[in-house]
């Protein structure tokens, strides 16, 4: 792959492209080392909307999926079942994504075709020894024990994952995050599931709760849905570094700390083109980087940098 830096901006901007194997190439600009000033040189994000849209046909498709830990979900119709495995995914998609695979797949395999059912037949003293020996990264069996302890209690109290999270929904919450930081507590009451389960109210983006919402609420070729009762129009944007250069890209932020109060900035800038679904470009934006065969350091033509 080739192109060019426009001159105007040359020594503050990179290139990123994306090469679709079966469609059109599709570029960005990705802002380095840039300054405040250099920033307002940006177009608004409304600007982009049209490639945005692009991208979404063009990326937001299953085959792109892999690898993600989202495939898992795919396996379970029963949204009861997809919720429980939705949650352990997420709750390991850290680190090497090889990694994340083996581990998910690994839990899954001993909970079986019916995770719902392998819980309620479960007790805590039975969960730690089966997961005694389960690590993933620097998330241990004992941890995994709770917050599946936590997944058992919420469903004996409520029902479903999806009724605990909508009992905490306020018709006038402007995004999902107070219900967010209410089902947390729910899960974790005891507070023993370190690092898979993050607290919303120590203002950490939550990148992996809200990719699980992401995967639970919204209904698309790539996100398979479940809970109906959540409006897509109050999620917000799963963001980790990546993502975070890419919204520094768009013009999306302008913050440099990637903690919720960026993560919400950044939704409420992709609401300006998608009222209704904030997160739709998340999935065909994250792809970038993610996969071999798109390149996120190429450079060519197309610039979002104003002249």
């Amino acid at each position: 792959m080739g192109g060019t830096v426009n001159p105007e901006c040359s020594g503050q901007l990179a290139v990123i492209c994306v090469t679709d194997n079966f469609t059109a190439k599709l570029c960005l600009t990705v802002p380095l080392g840039f300054s405040e000033g250099q920033r307002s040189n940006l177009m608004p994000l409304r600007e982009h909307g049209d490639i945005l849209e692009k991208l979404y046909r063009d990326l937001n498709q299953r085959r792109y999926v892999h690898p993600d830990p989202l495939e898992f979900l795919y396996d379970y119709d029963d949204p009861f079942d997809r919720e429980v495995v939705g949650l352990i995914a997420s709750s390991l998609a850290y680190g090497r994504v090889a990694q994340i695979l083996k581990s998910v797949g690994n839990v899954l395999g001993l909970m079986g075709r019916r995770p719902v059912c392998f819980l309620q037949d479960k007790s805590e003293t039975s969960l730690k020894r089966d997961f005694a020996d389960f690590r993933h990264r620097f998330s241990t069996g004992e941890e995994l024990a709770a917050l599946l302890l936590g997944v058992k209690g919420v469903i004996e109290r409520y029902g479903s994952l999806g009724r605990c999270f909508v009992s905490a929904i306020k018709q006038d919450d402007e995004t999902v995050l107070p219900a967010l930081s209410a089902f947390t507590k729910e899960l974790n009451d005891a507070g023993q599931c370190g690092h898979l389960l993050p607290d919303p109210a120590r203002r950490s983006a939550c990148k992996r709760l809200n990719l699980f919402l992401r995967w639970m609420v919204r209904f698309d070729a790539v996100d398979p849905g479940g809970w109906e009762a959540v409006s897509a129009a109050k999620l917000i944007v799963p963001l980790d570094t990546h993502m975070h250069r890419i919204a520094l890209a768009l013009g999306a932020t302008r913050r440099k700390t990637a903690d919720m109060r960026t993560a919400l900035e950044i939704t409420d800038a992709f609401r300006q083109i998608s009222p209704d679904d904030p997160v739709r470009y998340d999935f065909a934006l994250t792809r970038l980087g993610i996969r071999d065969d798109m390149d996120l350091s190429a450079l060519c033509e197309k610039q979002f940098c104003e002249v």
